[in-house]
Formats: C-alpha cells, sequence, structure tokens
C-alpha cells in the first residue's frame, strides 16, 4: 500500500465500483440516527438561502437528505462513474464532476459545504487544499461539516471489493478528530460542533464529524460528545 495516493488512483477505482456502491448504499441505511441529527443540526446553522455544496457526493445519495432539511444543493465528486449515477438517480440535483482541490465554483458560491467521507482517500499533504478550496467557495458566515473514519494507520479498502467482483487498489486515512481540526484550524475555520463514536467492534470502526464556520463568523461554540472514543 503506497502512503501518498493520487486522485487519478481514487478516480479510477470508484469508476469501477460506481454501480455496486449505489446499489447497495442508496440512501442513508449506513448512517446511525447520532449521524442524521448531526446532518439536521449543520443544517439548521446555515444562514439562507441555505446554497449547499455537496462536496464529494457520489452517486448523490446524500442529495435529498440535505434538500430534505431545507437545503438548496448539488454536488461534486472525482468519479464519472459515481456522477452518472448521481444523475440517473437524482437526477434533479445538479452534479458534475470536479476535484475537492479544485472546485469548479467562484468565491463566497455557498452557505455550506458537506464533506461526508469525501476526503478519507487524501492523504494528509493534500488536505491543506483541499480544505482551503472549501473555504473559498464559502461565504463569510458559511460552515462546514466534514465525516470521516477515525483512527490511524492506512486501511486497505480493497478487499470488501473482492466478493462483489472488483478489484481496485484504494486505501483510506482514518484520523483523530482533534487531528482533523487542527488541519480545519490552519485552513481559516473555527470548530463550532463535534460528534464522536467509538468503535463498534469489527462491526463499524470509530467514526466522527466536525462542524467548523469560516472564522470571521460569530457562532457560540458547542461541543456534543455522545460517545467518548476516538478510534
Amino acid at each position: 500500500m503506497t502512503s501518498e495516493q493520487r486522485e487519478p488512483a481514487v478516480r479510477a477505482a470508484y469508476d469501477i465500483v460506481a454501480d455496486t456502491y449505489a446499489d447497495e448504499f442508496p440512501s442513508t441505511g449506513p448512517e446511525t440516527p447520532i449521524e442524521l441529527a448531526m446532518i439536521a443540526h449543520f443544517a439548521s446553522l446555515l444562514p439562507a438561502p441555505r446554497r449547499v455544496l455537496d462536496a464529494g457526493c457520489g452517486a448523490g445519495r446524500m442529495l435529498p437528505v440535505l434538500a430534505g432539511l431545507g437545503c438548496e444543493v448539488e454536488g461534486v465528486d472525482l468519479s464519472p462513474g459515481m456522477i452518472r449515477r448521481a444523475q440517473r438517480d437524482h437526477g434533479e440535483f445538479r452534479s458534475q464532476v470536479a476535484s475537492l482541490s479544485d472546485l469548479p465554483f467562484s468565491a463566497a458560491e455557498f452557505d455550506g459545504v458537506f464533506s461526508w467521507y469525501s476526503t478519507i482517500h487524501s492523504p494528509d499533504g493534500a488536505l491543506p487544499q483541499i480544505f482551503s478550496e472549501l473555504r473559498r467557495v464559502l461565504r463569510s458566515d458559511g460552515l462546514v461539516l466534514v465525516g470521516f473514519q477515525t483512527g490511524r494507520g492506512i486501511v486497505d479498502v480493497a478487499p470488501a471489493y473482492r466478493p462483489r467482483g472488483h478489484e481496485v487498489a484504494l486505501v483510506r486515512y482514518p484520523r483523530a478528530a482533534d487531528e482533523m481540526g487542527e488541519k480545519l484550524a490552519a485552513a481559516g475555520f473555527r470548530e463550532v460542533g463535534r460528534l464522536v463514536e467509538a468503535a463498534n467492534g469489527a462491526a463499524r470502526g470509530g467514526q466522527a464529524v466536525l462542524i467548523a464556520t469560516v472564522k470571521s463568523r460569530g457562532v457560540v461554540s458547542f461541543l456534543l460528545l455522545p460517545v467518548v472514543g476516538d478510534g
């Protein structure tokens, strides 16, 4: 496994598994109730008109969720295969192929950026540019939500797809919630909400959700920690 996975490798892997992934996860089945509550809280904090970019939307399963929370949402994803499914399955929402490190939007276009497990395949060295881009497209009172697996090291994702008939080269990078918070702060964000869920045995690893605002926004900080543990 390489410690410096590049975007072309991630794009190629998700193009291969796009249909399998979209068919297996059509909606919010993988999410816990507290994670969905955190998403709803994020939406409630957004200023009007709640225009949100689903940054790394995959096959688009979270687009209707955000719309149901009152957001004007559109999506981008690195994988053309995933966007093909997003446009087929959720064609009522605009979606396009784009890299999180080079978003095709002008500055300050969005009230919120929703990054739901979309940075997990990016090595540490890629995160400053990604978070800089997320901040660039946010308005001065905007917010970002970042969801990810907690832990350390590098996890080989390829074995999960072999029983489904796919041979891909793909790794993910779990991170501590504090570490991700520091990276967001370095990009000009101020954390205002945090959820950390401990691992549930072998069935489900540790997860975290961070909500952060552009530092200039005056928001009272809060901390949500229903289960203490950082993978």
